[in-house]
C-alpha cells in the first residue's frame, strides 16, 4: 500500500481533522500539505462531499437541511515537484475504494426544491434519501430492493489550483451570468424559473469556506475571491465523470508552480449526468494516485482543459434498455436542438418505465442517478430536435427489466425515504 499522504477521521468534523484540514475552495494561495516527485505514488483519503452531514438512517431531514455552503472537502493540495504553468500533470488512478474500516455506507439524496433542487426538481420537489451498503465494489440498498451491481467508483472532483489570472476570469464571467439572470431570468436557456429555483452560478462567499492550512487572517481575505468547487472548469474540478475510475489516466493543465492537486467527492457509483444532483452513491474513500509531468504539455498538445484515458476495469454490462428524448418539453413546447431538454425527457421516460415494475418515481430517480447508465447525445444536427438517449443496464437488476419481463415482475417495491416538511 502506498504511503498515506492525506488521512481523514470520519468521526471528526472537517474543521477538526487531526491530520491536515481539507479545502473546499479553489485559490492559488492555499498551501500544499503534501509533496510528490514525478513518478511517485501516494494515497489520498477524503470525507464524503457533505463532510458527514448525512446519517445511515431512515430519515431524510438531514438531506433536506444540508448546508450547501459547506461541501466538497478535498484532499490536498499536493505540490508536484517540477510542475510549472503550461505543463500537464499526469495523474494515474491506480486504485480506489471506500474506507470500509471506518465508514461502511454510502448515500444518495434528492435535494429539496427549497435547498438546491436538481435536474428534475419540478417533478420531485421534496428531499429524499437512499442508503447503500458497500460490500467491496458491490452496492445494494434497503431502500431500493432488487438492485445490486458492481459500481464504477471514481472521484467526482479533481483538479489543480488556478492562477490568479484564471481565478479572476472565472469570477468575472460567472458574475456576468449572474447579472444577466437577475436582469432577465427568462434569458437563460434551460434554467427553470420559480421562487425556489437555484441560481445560475455560485459566487465567492466566506460562509462555509475552508482554506486548508492557510493562515486564518489570510484565509478570510482569500475566501472573498476563492472559487466555489461546485462546477467543472478549465483546471478540472467537479466533472462527475463516472469513467474516471480505477486504471484511468487524466492530464490536468497546470496553472501554478507545483500544480497544487486535490481531489474528493468520491462516488461508489453514478449514472451519466448525476441527475439527482446528489445523485451518485456518495461516500468517504481513498485513491492511490501516481504523478508524472508532460513538460509544456498544454502548448504541445493544444489543450487547456483536462483530457483523460479511461481505464478498463468493470463493471461490464452487455444488455440495456434504452430510452430516447427529444427537444420538446413536457408541456409540448418545441425547443431548438436542445440536448438538455432531450436528456431530461429521456430520463422521465425511464422513470415512468421503471414505475411499471413497482418502483416509485423517487426510487426510479435514484436508480438513474446511481446505476452506471450510459447517457448519449445521439443527434444534434436534425432541426429542430436533438436526440438524447439513456441506456439502463439490465444486469444491475435482480429481475428482468426488459419489456417482456413486465408481467412477471410488477410488484410493490417500497420507497426511498422522503420528507415533505419545509426547511
Amino acid at each position: 500500500m502506498p504511503e498515506i499522504a492525506f488521512e481523514v477521521d470520519v468521526e471528526s468534523p472537517p474543521d477538526e481533522q487531526p491530520d491536515a484540514k481539507p479545502f473546499n475552495r479553489w485559490h492559488p494561495d492555499i498551501p500544499a500539505v503534501a509533496e510528490a516527485d514525478p513518478g511517485e505514488t501516494m494515497r489520498l483519503e477524503a470525507l464524503d462531499w457533505t463532510g458527514g452531514q448525512i446519517s445511515d438512517d431512515d430519515n431524510a431531514n438531514d438531506v433536506r437541511d444540508v448546508d450547501l455552503s459547506q461541501v466538497h472537502y478535498l484532499a490536498g493540495p499536493v505540490h508536484v515537484n517540477g510542475a510549472e504553468p503550461g505543463d500537464l500533470l499526469k495523474v494515474e488512478f491506480l486504485d480506489m475504494g471506500p474506507l470500509n474500516d471506518r465508514s461502511e455506507f454510502g448515500f444518495t439524496g434528492t435535494f429539496s426544491q427549497q435547498n438546491g433542487g436538481g435536474f428534475l426538481t419540478d417533478h420531485f420537489p421534496h428531499a429524499a434519501k437512499s442508503i447503500w451498503d458497500l460490500e467491496g465494489y458491490t452496492v445494494s440498498s434497503r431502500h431500493i430492493p432488487d438492485v445490486r451491481y458492481e459500481g464504477k467508483i471514481h472521484p467526482g472532483l479533481a483538479g489543480c489550483a488556478p492562477s490568479q489570472e484564471l481565478l479572476d476570469e472565472w469570477n468575472s464571467r460567472e458574475q456576468e451570468l449572474i447579472d444577466k439572470f437577475e436582469e432577465d431570468p427568462e434569458s437563460i436557456p434551460n434554467h427553470p424559473t420559480g421562487e425556489h429555483e437555484p441560481g445560475v452560478a455560485n459566487p465567492p462567499t466566506t460562509e462555509g469556506a475552508m482554506m486548508g492550512e492557510m493562515d486564518p487572517d489570510e484565509a478570510e481575505d482569500a475566501a472573498e475571491e476563492a472559487a466555489r468547487t461546485v462546477p467543472p472548469r478549465e483546471h478540472g474540478g467537479n466533472h462527475d465523470i463516472k469513467d474516471l475510475s480505477i486504471g484511468s489516466t487524466v492530464y490536468f493543465p497546470v496553472y501554478v508552480e507545483g500544480a497544487k492537486f486535490g481531489l474528493g467527492d468520491f462516488h461508489a457509483s453514478q449514472g451519466d449526468g448525476e441527475i439527482t444532483f446528489c445523485g451518485a452513491i456518495e461516500m468517504a474513500a481513498y485513491a492511490d494516485v501516481k504523478f508524472d509531468l508532460v513538460k509544456n504539455g498544454m502548448e504541445k498538445h493544444g489543450v487547456d482543459h483536462p483530457i483523460f484515458e479511461p481505464g478498463h476495469r468493470g463493471p461490464t454490462f452487455e444488455d440495456y434498455v434504452t430510452f430516447c428524448g427529444y427537444s420538446v418539453t413536457e408541456d409540448g413546447e418545441q425547443k431548438y436542438i436542445d440536448s438538455h431538454t432531450a436528456y431530461r425527457r429521456a430520463s422521465l421516460q425511464a422513470i415512468d418505465y421503471l414505475k411499471q415494475f413497482g418502483y416509485t418515481g423517487e426510487q426510479a430517480y435514484h436508480i438513474l442517478g446511481t446505476v452506471p447508465v450510459e447517457g448519449r447525445q445521439s443527434g444534434v444536427v436534425d432541426v429542430p430536435n436533438a436526440c438524447s438517449t439513456l441506456a439502463l443496464p439490465k444486469g444491475a437488476f435482480e429481475f428482468d427489466i426488459s419489456p417482456s419481463g413486465l408481467d412477471a415482475n410488477s410488484e410493490d417495491r417500497g420507497n426511498v425515504v422522503v420528507t415533505d416538511d419545509p426547511l
